[in-house]
This record gives C-alpha cells, sequence and structure tokens, in this order.
C-alpha cells in the first residue's frame, strides 16, 4: 500500500509537470511560451512574424480605475419621479479616464491642428474647421450680460484650463478621433518610424497621405511616403527577409489605445470612487459623495468642495467668503480630486457619455461592460483588397443645431460602412418585441415609442440655415440621437451631483453647463495594469 501511495504520488508530480508545460509565476503572459506546433515566433524560415510584447504605458493626465462590481442607479428617493435609474448590479472592465474634463486649451490644440492642415482657402476647408469650433453663442442670455464669455471664454488666455463647453457630442468625438490620431504620430516619432519633421512638409500632413491610426494599422503600405519601413517590427524583419516567400507585410501595430468618450456605467464608478468604502471585497455601503462635499476643518471648513449652485440666485456664495468661489465654470483642478484621483466628477460641468439615452437600462439583456449605442462598421476595400480611403474631395459632413456642418471623416482615413446599429435594442418599444416586423408595407407609426421630432434644415437667401420646426404630432423628444448626460454643473443644484442622475441632449446641441472628459480601453492584464489612487 505505501509502493502505491508512493508511486502515486511520483505519477501525479509527473503529471502536473507535463500538463503545466513551462511553469509561470506570474499566472499568464508570454515568457517562455512555445506554441503547440513546435514553432517560434519569428523563427528563421518560419512562417509567423509578431511584435514583441509591450507593457503598457499609462497615457499622461490618463487614470487607470480598476474595474470591478457596484451597484449602479440611486439609493435616494426619485425625486423627480423619473424612475430611470433604478439600482441594478454590474461589472465593470479596467479602463483609463481622463484626470480632468478636456480644457479649452486642449481643444484649441485640436483647431489649431485642423486650420494647419486644412488652411482655410476654400469652402470645404472652412466647413471642417468652422465645423469643429464649439458654439460660443451658448452663453448667450436675453436677461443676461455675458457678452464677456461669448467672446473670451474660448480664446482668453485666462480660461485656458477651464472646461471646454458648447461642444456637442459629435463634436466630441471627433476630437476622441483626432487625439487618437496625433498621440500615436507622437508616438511614433519618439520611436523612429515616422520622421520628426513630418510637419515641416505641409505636404506630407495634407490629405490622403497624412497620418491616420487605423490605415497605420490596418494598411501601413499607404503609409510609405511617411513612414520609415525599415523602422517597422525590427524583431522579425530579419527572419522575413532571409524567406522570399514571406511577403513583408507584417508591420507594427503596437500603438496607443484608441481615445473614446467614457460609458455611462464607466463614468458613473469613477464618479462614485468607492475604493475607500471598502473593506477587503466587500462594499461598507454605498454612499453618494455629494453627500461630503463641504470642507470640514481649515480654510475650507463650510465651503463647497465642488462647483455648483448653492440655490436660487446664489452660484458661488459671498463675497470675501464665498462658497465654492466660482459663478460660471472653473479651473479644472480647482476643488479636490475624488478617491480615483479624478477631478471635476462632481460640479464645474456635466459630461457626455457615448450612451444613447432611454429610460430603461436593460441589465436583465447584459450586465457587463454595459453600453447602448452600438453601431458595427466594416471596412471597404475596393476590387484589388485595399483599403479604400476619404479623398479630398468626396467628404460627407452632418448638420449641428447651430447651423454649421461637422465632418464625418477627414481625408486619408479608412472608409467604412455601417452593418449593424444597435441603438434601438431592446429599448422598450414595439418594434423590440416578438411581434415586430408583422407589418407590410409603411411602418406603423405607432410601432415605435420614441417618435421624436425629426430635424430638417433649411438655407436662406443669405446662406445661413436654419432648423425647420417639425409639425408632426409627437409624443416624446427622446430618440436614437439623444445621447446621456452624466454629473452635476455649475448651473445644477446639489440633487444632480449624484453619480446616480441620468439626462440627456440631442447629440448635435452643445450648451455652456456640458463638456466632456476622455477615456481609453486598457491594453493588457487588467488586475495589474496598476493601482487606482487612494
Amino acid at each position: 500500500m505505501k509502493i502505491n501511495t508512493i508511486a502515486l504520488a511520483v505519477f501525479s508530480s509527473i503529471l502536473l509537470v507535463s500538463c503545466s508545460g513551462v511553469s509561470n509565476k506570474s499566472g499568464g503572459g508570454t515568457k517562455n511560451f512555445q506554441s503547440l506546433t513546435g514553432w517560434k515566433p519569428n523563427e528563421k524560415g518560419g512562417w509567423y512574424f509578431t511584435d514583441k510584447t509591450e507593457k503598457p504605458k499609462a497615457t499622461p493626465g490618463m487614470v487607470f480605475v480598476q474595474g470591478g462590481t457596484f451597484t449602479m442607479g440611486a439609493i435616494k428617493d426619485d425625486v423627480l419621479g423619473e424612475w430611470n435609474n433604478t439600482p441594478k448590479r454590474m461589472q465593470v472592465r479596467s479602463f483609463m479616464i481622463g484626470e480632468t474634463e478636456v480644457t479649452n486649451y486642449e481643444y484649441k490644440e485640436y483647431l489649431s491642428w485642423l486650420s494647419y492642415v486644412f488652411p482655410p482657402e476654400n469652402k470645404v476647408n472652412r466647413d471642417i474647421v468652422a465645423g469643429a469650433t464649439p458654439d460660443s453663442l451658448v452663453w448667450g442670455n436675453k436677461l443676461s450680460r455675458n457678452d464677456i464669455y461669448i467672446t473670451n471664454y474660448l480664446r482668453h488666455p485666462s480660461f485656458n484650463y477651464y472646461p471646454v463647453v458648447g461642444v456637442s457630442w459629435v463634436q466630441a468625438k471627433r476630437y476622441c478621433e483626432w487625439l487618437t490620431d496625433r498621440a500615436n504620430e507622437k508616438a511614433l516619432m519618439d520611436k523612429g518610424i515616422l520622421s520628426k519633421d513630418l510637419y515641416s512638409n505641409p505636404e506630407m500632413v495634407k490629405g490622403q497621405s497624412r497620418f491616420s491610426t487605423e490605415a497605420y494599422r490596418y494598411d501601413p503600405k499607404s503609409l510609405q511616403g511617411i513612414v520609415d519601413s525599415t523602422k517597422l517590427n525590427k524583431q522579425s524583419v530579419t527572419a522575413r527577409n532571409e524567406n522570399p516567400r514571406i511577403k513583408p507585410a507584417t508591420y507594427s501595430t503596437s500603438t496607443v489605445a484608441d481615445f473614446r468618450l467614457p460609458t455611462e456605467v464607466e463614468w458613473e464608478y469613477a464618479a462614485l470612487g468607492l475604493e475607500t468604502n471598502r473593506r477587503y471585497n466587500k462594499i461598507k455601503g454605498k454612499t453618494n459623495p455629494y453627500e461630503s462635499i463641504r470642507g470640514a476643518k481649515g480654510n475650507q471648513r463650510g465651503q463647497y468642495l465642488a462647483n455648483v449652485k448653492n440655490g436660487r440666485g446664489d452660484y458661488s456664495g459671498l463675497g470675501g467668503s464665498t462658497t465654492d468661489g466660482n459663478a460660471i465654470t472653473s479651473d479644472v483642478r480647482f476643488h479636490p480630486a475624488n478617491d480615483f484621483g479624478l477631478y471635476g466628477m462632481l460640479g464645474n460641468v456635466s459630461e457626455w457619455t457615448e450612451d444613447v439615452y432611454r429610460p430603461i437600462i436593460d441589465d436583465e439583456a447584459n450586465d457587463i461592460n454595459y453600453v447602448r449605442g452600438n453601431i458595427y462598421t466594416r471596412k471597404i476595400k475596393n476590387e484589388s483588397g485595399k483599403y479604400q480611403k476619404v479623398g479630398d474631395n468626396d467628404l460627407e459632413f452632418d448638420t449641428l443645431a447651430d447651423g454649421s456642418r461637422i465632418y464625418r471623416q477627414l481625408p486619408g482615413d479608412i472608409k467604412y460602412e455601417i452593418i449593424d446599429d444597435a441603438r434601438n435594442y431592446r429599448d422598450g418599444d414595439y418594434l423590440s418585441s416578438l411581434d415586430a416586423g408583422m407589418y407590410w408595407g409603411e411602418e406603423d407609426p405607432k410601432a415605435n415609442v420614441y417618435n421624436a421630432p425629426t430635424r430638417k434644415f433649411r438655407v436662406d437667401d443669405s446662406g445661413r440655415v436654419y432648423m425647420e420646426k417639425d409639425p408632426t404630432f409627437r409624443t416624446t423628444d427622446i430618440n436614437d440621437e439623444s445621447r446621456v448626460i452624466k454629473g452635476g454643473s455649475w448651473k445644477d443644484d446639489l440633487y444632480y451631483l449624484d453619480p446616480a442622475q441620468r439626462r440627456y441632449a440631442n447629440q448635435f446641441q452643445g450648451s455652456n453647463w456640458v463638456g466632456f472628459r476622455v477615456a481609453q480601453d486598457v491594453l493588457g492584464e487588467e488586475s495589474t495594469f496598476g493601482k487606482s489612487k487612494k
């Protein structure tokens, strides 16, 4: 019996070693990895070439938020009776989010780049710049003297580090796409793949020859005029050159993660900052940050630690002894950060999120990384199999609420087509039911609950664009262009400082109380990428 026990132990040890392959104490990764085929990556005479694994690096100004589970929604009475934020358990993936809202300074970088690359020599270029410019008239009020903000808020250096406002959701999305390109462009310059003198030759940054992150990832050959191919994928280039049967089409794809708007779930999770209210694996009880925004000691005692309206006619407090110190917006770092190290999650400006607004969040369909608004696309190829790019003369535009035109893509971007639109998926109306599609001919007008007014524009003799009123009887102003806004602003009272509160606005409309911040996906091990600030 003793011999059998020893033999069993030895056999178990052999079995564990043979099944486990290479020991990896880190629990993952590619160290000492060997493929089941027996081939090594980038092996001489081989056929598979890959980049060396790079440890993800945080982008300056971005904060790592480790994902987890939390209760999304209100825990207080629904004072307004909207019933659109009932509590629900959600799981959030680790992500990066901007330390502050995007500032006037940062947005002016974007406008400056557009003006440099697309000089206003023709109407199309003028539309590109004008369509990206925030609507300064959002400060207008027939019973207020706000001319100083209309003229100076975006442009004067005194407001450089205030949050940009007057930006619609669509403009915020275009900014995120531009930021992705510029961050990758700079990273590739630092690696020597792109010339650091790129902008000294204006012809190399215009039209289809300009750098595009997607073009670099999917069709790097189209960027041969600005990309140094000898610096791409150094690890495998030698092995590849020694095998003439391998086409030199494996390029380095190590790029900065795309910038985007945070989802509603991500924003609320980040705003709550529950880390300091945790004991081991459990939250000791959900609290709302706004309940403790008054300073308790020192020169902040009794003052609001968030930029919020204190009551009717009281935006800042008494002169000489202010409550929060700001009549309108404030410097993005004026008030203390939350437990994640994020500024302005309470007050200052409300913020756009990625989501399409619906009164009900369908957590039964999905309770992990929830978002409503997915639109699935496919990149378009020509007959020879190459990706098609947007040309200088085939730009497409949308019309903003103020009548200006905002570009959809810039020259040099890869063209795409929509293959599935999930904005209406399981949103509670008839078209989401099992009986949908039973009507023949025209769609039954009663089938869609969200029958908001349609947007129609006309141009007068002077060239000004006006939005026409929709004469059709409507029952709501919610539609697929309604986007979720989170957080309180300088114009709001404490009620909207609760991160669970939800509002919406049309994605083509800007306001003087709405801004935005950017987010990124974490590329790498989510649990060991870094630690959140505490």
